[in-house]
């Protein structure tokens, strides 16, 4: 029992109400594959064949929506309502029909009703669902009971119960059902937290579509998948606005997005979708790589003045007066009038593909206002045939030259003059010289593009034509993002809204956000409501202390995270001379393989095919991180690539030498001792960095 308020029940009654609740649960999946049956049964029929496939689409998508997943319950909690409180808090999610008090809802990951109609599980994000997360003794919601269930895959094993309305005559005890899930052993994919969510994820999760909410969340506190359950629920709360304006998630890397690709699919959620920074801004292909001076020049956010420079430097001042013949009449524009309506152009911070459109039918509206004048009668047709006409087009073309957002930032990089202009008073000589290639490629194909390039044109694209913005962004690991990458994410959620996630102590960019201030202002988002994750869950709180001893180090301004969870045996730092470093190793991945659960081995990325190597004498099963990780073998990960992911059991190699491989090696060292959820071993032949000392 969790608290002082729970009940105490006989082992008989104990079996009755589980082998109750457990039919519950078969009837309720038999209810959802009518449901499904249901969808599947219906057929598309439309006007034309083009509808008629987005019917189809649409019904596929319903259906595969409600596909049950046979290792997960239906519901993982039941609420019982006191009479009387339900009204306030129920809407149109009260069962109907039974006229019972108090009134109960089983709470799962997404609806089920029986054949009349009747809800037999009720959404974890309708309304009447709320108090499962956020019930207390001194507010309990209008509940009178609030039941949490244990399971095993797909069945239901245990339930506890608290009860609500009495004396507060005891400390209420944290739920052992809870904390079995908190702690239950990962592999594979990142799963949903619909069953353990709490208050403060809560507010989170549930906080208004139009609010942009950065989370700063210390390692382990859930904060990723707090970002992914928001999204779960503005869709379930605003589906229209945001089926309309679609969502997107973007996270760091592909090996990142393998990790959390499942969660939303179990959720009910498949048709989000998930990039990479890289994949967002990838115009070109990348296949060159910057020097720390140039990728940090081409992300500062002072390039959106130097490529705003270069573009508009390509006005022209016209040549020459417009001459249109139009059968016996010579109409003349002088090239002074042409001059001026490209200044007003200018002057009204239009796109540039807009003003260049802009300035044909302006020349053509001067013409027909002459051909008015004189006598001559005039419609839309007569101004398209003029605007259309050739020496219309050639004085635009002369004086508002059409470009793209690829050759303008080809034309940069490669042309010295063009750079020096544009970047006149900018960027300094030596900053100009850093980002120019070396060798001058023979055009935008042969290129050598690198990801910063990328972002340039993309910053350089919106010039030309405005980014369409979505309904709601949400970006991973922001932290690491140049102010560069910030506006292009910036430009997809200018009329939308924004979760953004990550932890300042992480940054391990040269350009890491210092504060989060700061990023939201190249983010567009200024005004966003910066909220703090620092109690972990999954974390042992051996493990965060011996992290957080970098803190000073790296980001003084962050209070250490606190954790629920204590395990005396969650921390093992071992010196071992370096003739013992494979034996140390495969003792230590032996280990980890027979427990449950996931086990990685991170260490720097240029001692990655040393440790691959003393795996493999010792016949130890291991693959290096591509995509998702595997429970069956040691994932190896280059430390580079760790950042977001979580493994049950993690092996540190050389910390000294994950911290002296960058100028921010300090914080890709934090990064790595955070990554475990049950047990951490640190291997050291050299001295532990002087920050972890003691």
């Amino acid at each position: 029992m969790p608290s002082a308020r729970s009940q105490q029940a006989t082992t008989d009654d104990v079996t009755d109400v589980l082998a109750a609740e457990c039919e519950h649960l078969r009837r309720s999946r038999e209810f959802l594959e009518l449901m499904r049956a249901d969808v599947l049964s219906l057929r598309a029929m439309a006007g034309d064949p083009v509808s008629e496939a987005y019917l189809k689409a649409d019904l596929y998508r319903r259906a595969e929506a409600l596909r049950d997943l046979p290792d997960t319950p239906l519901f993982f909690g039941r609420l019982d309502y006191t009479a009387g409180a339900l009204d306030a808090v129920a809407g149109d999610d009260r069962s109907a029909g039974d006229g019972l008090a108090p009134a109960h809802f089983h709470i799962g990951r997404r609806h089920v009703h029986d054949p009349h109609g009747t809800p037999v599980v009720i959404d974890w994000r309708a309304p009447v669902s709320r108090p499962f997360y956020r019930a207390s003794q001194a507010d309990p919601m209008g509940l009178s009971r609030r039941r949490r269930f244990g399971f095993s895959g797909g069945q239901l094993t245990a339930f506890e119960d608290e009860q609500f309305g009495g004396p507060l005559d005891g400390e209420v005890a944290t739920s052992q059902i809870l904390i079995e899930e908190i702690e239950r052993p990962r592999s594979g994919p990142m799963r949903d937290i619909v069953a353990t969510i709490q208050p403060e994820q809560d507010d989170i999760v549930r906080a208004g579509v139009d609010q942009t909410v950065c989370v700063q969340g210390a390692p382990g506190t859930g904060k990723t998948a707090v970002g992914l359950h928001r999204v779960a629920y503005l869709l379930y709360a605003h589906a229209q606005r945001l089926g309309r304006g679609g969502v997107i998630v973007v996270g760091p890397n592909k090996a990142f997005l393998a990790y959390i690709r499942n969660v939303l699919p179990a959720l009910g959620e498949l048709d989000v979708t998930q990039l990479s920074v890289a994949d967002l801004t990838g115009a070109v292909p990348v296949r060159g790589r910057d020097s720390e001076l140039a990728a940090r020049i081409k992300g500062d956010p002072r390039m959106a003045e130097v490529l705003s420079n270069a573009l508009w430097a390509q006005l022209a001042p016209p040549a020459e007066a417009l001459v249109l013949v139009r059968g016996s009449r010579r109409w003349r524009v002088p090239a002074d009038e042409i001059a001026a309506l490209t200044a007003e152009l200018r002057s009204r911070g239009v796109r540039y593909g807009t003003g260049r459109e802009m300035l044909a039918h302006r020349i053509a509206h001067v013409v027909l206002t002459r051909m008015e004048a004189s006598g001559e009668t005039c419609d839309d047709r007569t101004h398209e045939a003029v605007r259309r006409t050739r020496q219309v087009q050639q004085a635009v073309a002369q004086v508002w030259p059409k470009t793209d957002a690829v050759r303008l930032v080809f034309r940069l990089l490669s042309d010295p003059k063009l750079r020096s202009r544009a970047a006149d008073g900018i960027l300094d000589s030596a900053e100009q010289a850093a980002i120019g290639w070396a060798s001058l490629p023979r055009g935008p194909g042969s290129a050598p593009w690198s990801a910063a390039d990328a972002v340039l044109i993309d910053e350089a694209a919106d010039l030309i034509e405005r980014t369409p913005s979505l309904a709601h962004i949400v970006v991973d690991e922001a932290q690491d993002l140049s102010p560069m990458q910030c506006r292009a994410i910036g430009r997809r959620c200018a009329t939308g809204s924004a979760t953004v996630l990550g932890d300042i102590a992480q940054g391990t960019t040269p350009w890491a956000a210092r504060s989060w201030q700061h990023l939201l202002g190249h983010l567009g988002k200024p005004e966003a409501d910066v909220r703090v994750l620092d109690t972990g869950y999954r974390v042992p709180r051996q493990i965060l202390d011996f992290a957080s001893r970098l803190l000073p180090h790296i980001a003084p301004a962050l209070r250490p995270a606190s954790s629920v969870r204590q395990d005396p045996g969650a921390l093992l730092i071992r010196r071992i001379g370096p003739e013992a470093v494979g034996a140390a190793l495969a003792e230590a991945c032996t280990d980890a393989l027979a427990t449950p659960g996931s086990a990685a081995v991170i260490a720097a990325d240029d001692q990655i095919a040393d440790v691959a190597a003393m795996l493999a004498a010792a016949a130890v099963p291991y693959e290096v991180l591509t995509g998702a990780a595997s429970s069956d073998v040691i994932t190896l990960i280059p430390v580079t690539l760790a950042k977001g992911l979580e493994f049950d059991q993690v092996i540190v190699i050389e910390p000294a030498r994950i911290a002296a491989a960058e100028a921010r090696g300090l914080h890709r060292l934090y990064v790595a001792l955070t990554r475990a959820v049950s047990r951490l071993t640190v291997l050291h032949a050299a001295e532990l960095p002087a920050a972890l000392a003691g």
